[in-house]
């Protein structure tokens, strides 16, 4: 016996061994694969990607391309600037996080510390304007209007300044050329987002971190067109950073360029017009409230009648898009955004929606027709109607005997369509509607286009409404739990109201079928829509889908694309029906409520049509509306508590007109002073090598049109301005930090005599004579 110990394996050892060498063959053996994938198959990717390592892009920004008007002008092109920015992540590299290098930069640039920082700051949900909204990546623009002498500075002390540059870059301009502003349909620009970049990675139209992108207007609408390709070149750069060769360079490609169907002349006047017959119904006394008329707000739109191009859109009040430019200061994005402004952003002529009062008087008009009702009639024009126990009064309690439903929109006769609507809605069961009812009236609206968007190509177009009776349904599903919470029976009107619409808001009632004829109660529409409609009445009853941009021009100039008019719908009546209606619309311009403001009108030369309005919103002014139309254009403005549609706004209209056709003071047609006598057909002349030739326009086409009449001169609504309002009404003041004043246009100055604002005396033509009787709505009924 022996107590060494057996030296052989036992066969659980030699299972454990056996089973250490799979893993350790399986373990090389998938290093191994591994090692092939990354190598041999993958190598060459890796490779690549590796050597980007070593690789330094330079982005090269493309330049925007400009937007035309219909002759070629600039509205928006660029210019050469000397622009100082910031490289972020240089300066989050020091100690103090830049602090003291923008403190110092602040001096140069004669700005405070505050104002440097601020534009330099990351925008988040807790950070208020002024703050970059871009890539914290790319150099952050302090500003654009650096001295040569301040650039000299920060370029030669380069030690004092690091990360900090001052290069000439092409910036935007609105050059507002004869002082057309154009500022709502033209938009404005600011840096594209991290988040839009990760949203456009994969689409035919990337973006690079440091592209400027459209926010508004046309600028946000053909962007793509617009924008062009940023041009990169890549560098291959040792460990050191210094260059050691040129990789790869990808030149940048220009933007197109926007001709629009804007003209820059008539849109000055425009512009004018309505900021003068909004200071002018500032100065008018509302007998309703005991004040002066607010006229807080405005737009006017000039179309073309045959196609839908829009030749002006105003709205009021406005603002310089070129505060947009370098960044907005903290006071300038206040001004623009707050209430006591009163959102100047907004482009009331596609986003302002009101009652349009009388003016949508039309519409009932065909209704009543296609229910079956006589065009000639007569219907009794009352001076008032009864429901129940409900009272509904025509304007000044006027009693015009039996008329037609011509003559009725010729006087704006309300109670002729109190009737009409109140016998369909009985036929159409009253308040135990039929299963299938008719609803003419409401089925009306919506063919001639109301309550939806025209499709016009500016974005944020709001739809107005037609209240129906899925409409009531719908609303009162949305607000009942508010009403019957807020509701009381005997408390105030907004609360009996309340009260009221928590019961049966659901209901179709009387009272609201009778205000909606003419155009009151929940009913509202845009400027443009009612442009639309009375284009359509103008060109034989075809809506089309407005258009600014009328055509896209490459920048070598050999691609055109032009934008093409559509049309997407016909006016639901006869040709006889249009006729009759086209015939009245002549009545009340010659005759009727508008007669007063076209006195001494060539009608035999252009026949004008016209309708007045004016609609009452509970707690404020009335507004005031006016829609016209000749066989090449029509135009619409409106002014929020500005008082009545031939007083207010009617005075700004001829005048537009005058400015089109050239009518001269005494009547006659001046075609040397006629800016548009027929709309614009052709296109700009481009030049072999891309340049768009440019016509020339005088400093301010409102001040080169005949002077007015002196019986124009001595209605209320033009009397001499003060002083103290000389600044355009409701305009924001253009931003006041260093060099820029010296560079931004005069401030527009009101004032001046206007052609053609009232009935001159001594005009001798047959059936013309001056009607002073002026449209207008009724208040709400209650049912």
């Amino acid at each position: 016996m022996t107590n060494i110990p057996e030296t052989g394996r036992s066969p659980r050892v030699q299972i454990r061994l056996v089973v250490i060498q799979v893993l350790v063959l399986s373990l090389l053996g998938t290093l191994g694969g591994r090692l092939w994938y990354l190598q041999i198959r993958e190598g060459d990717q890796y490779a690549k990607e590796a050597s980007g390592n070593h690789v330094q892009q330079v982005v090269q920004p493309a330049v925007r391309g400009s937007i035309l008007d219909a002759r070629g002008v600039p509205l928006a092109d660029n210019e050469t600037r000397l622009v100082v920015s910031a490289s972020r992540t240089d300066l989050m590299k020091m100690k103090d996080d830049g602090e003291a290098v923008l403190t110092k930069l602040a001096g140069v640039l004669g700005m405070t510390p505050k104002e440097v920082m601020e534009k330099v700051r990351l925008c988040d949900a807790e950070t208020p304007q002024p703050c970059w909204n871009g890539s914290p990546y790319q150099p952050i623009p302090i500003t654009d209007e650096t001295t040569p002498k301040q650039a000299l500075q920060i370029r030669e002390r380069a030690e004092d300044f690091p990360g900090i540059t001052a290069e000439p870059q092409a910036v935007r301009r609105y050059p507002s050329p004869g002082k057309a502003n154009t500022a709502q349909v033209l938009g404005y620009l600011s840096p594209v987002t991290d988040e839009e970049i990760q949203k456009a990675q994969d689409t035919s139209s990337p973006y690079l971190r440091s592209d400027q992108v459209g926010r508004s207007g046309l600028e946000r609408q053909y962007d793509k067109q617009l924008r062009g390709k940023a041009g990169v070149t890549r560098y291959e750069v040792d460990k050191l950073g210094r260059v050691i060769g040129q990789a790869e360079a990808d030149p940048a490609q220009p933007g197109a360029n926007l001709v629009t169907s804007i003209d820059a002349r008539v849109q000055r006047i425009a512009e004018y017009e309505l900021n003068e017959a909004m200071k002018a119904a500032r100065k008018e006394h509302d007998r309703n409230t005991n004040r002066t008329y607010e006229a807080d707000s405005g737009a006017v739109v000039v179309m073309e009648a045959r196609t839908g191009r829009v030749v002006a859109m105003a709205s009021n009040p406005t603002y310089d898009p070129n505060a947009w430019v370098g960044g907005i200061s903290s006071k300038d994005y206040a001004r623009l955004t707050g209430k006591k402004s009163n959102y100047p952003l907004l482009n009331r002529a596609i986003q302002g929606q009101s009652a349009p009062g009388s003016i949508f008087k039309v519409i009932p008009t065909a209704a009543a027709v296609n229910a079956g009702y006589s065009f000639e009639g007569p219907y009794a024009c009352t001076s008032s109607y009864s429901i129940g126990g409900q009272v509904f009064k025509n304007f000044e309690s006027q009693d015009h005997g039996a008329i037609s439903l011509g003559r009725a929109l010729e006087v704006s006769c309300d109670t002729v369509f109190y009737r009409l609507s109140h016998e369909e809605w009985k036929r159409d069961g009253g308040n135990k509607p039929k299963k299938n009812a008719k609803d003419w009236f409401y089925k009306t609206a919506h063919q001639f286009g109301l309550g939806k968007e025209t499709g016009i190509d500016l974005p944020n177009e709001v739809t107005g409404r037609v209240p129906d009776r899925q409409w009531k349904l719908d609303y009162w599903k949305a607000n009942k739990d508010a009403w019957c919470k807020y509701g009381d029976k005997d408390g105030s009107y907004a609360e009996k109201i309340a009260y009221e619409n928590c019961l049966e808001g659901n209901r179709l009632r009387a009272g609201d079928s009778v205000n909606y004829s003419i155009g009151q109660g929940d009913t509202l529409v845009t400027p443009i829509q009612m442009a639309t409609v009375y284009a359509a009445l103008a060109n034989g009853g075809t809506l089309h889908s407005p258009t600014v941009g009328k055509a896209v021009i490459s920048p070598d100039g050999k691609t055109v694309t032009e934008i093409e008019p559509e049309a997407y719908g016909k006016l639901p009546i006869t040709k006889k029906t249009l006729a009759e209606i086209d015939e009245a619309l002549e009545g009340v311009a010659t005759r009727g409520t508008a007669a007063w403001r076209f006195g001494g009108w060539p009608q035999d030369e252009i026949p004008m049509h016209a309708k007045t309005g004016t609609a009452e919103v509970h707690g404020k002014q009335t507004t005031s509306w006016f829609a016209t139309y000749t066989e090449d254009y029509s135009i619409v403005m409106t002014i929020s508590q500005g008082g009545t549609g031939s007083g207010a706004s009617g005075p700004a209209v001829r005048n537009i007109y005058n400015a089109l056709y050239g009518v001269a003071e005494d009547g006659t047609i001046d075609k040397k002073k006629a800016l548009l006598p027929e709309p614009q057909k052709t296109l700009p002349k481009v030049g072999t090598d891309g340049t768009i030739k440019s016509p020339k326009i005088s400093k301010d086409p409102a001040k080169d049109r005949p002077t007015a009449s002196p019986d124009a001169q001595a209605t209320p609504q033009d009397a001499q301005d003060d002083p103290a309002d000389q600044q355009q009404a409701g305009t924001v003041p253009s931003p006041e930090a260093g060099n820029r004043d010296t560079r931004r246009r005069d401030r527009r100055r009101g004032g001046g005599r206007r052609p053609g604002d009232g009935p001159r005396r001594g005009d001798g033509r047959p059936g013309r004579h001056r009607h002073h009787r002026r449209a207008t709505g009724t208040r709400r009924a209650a049912s």
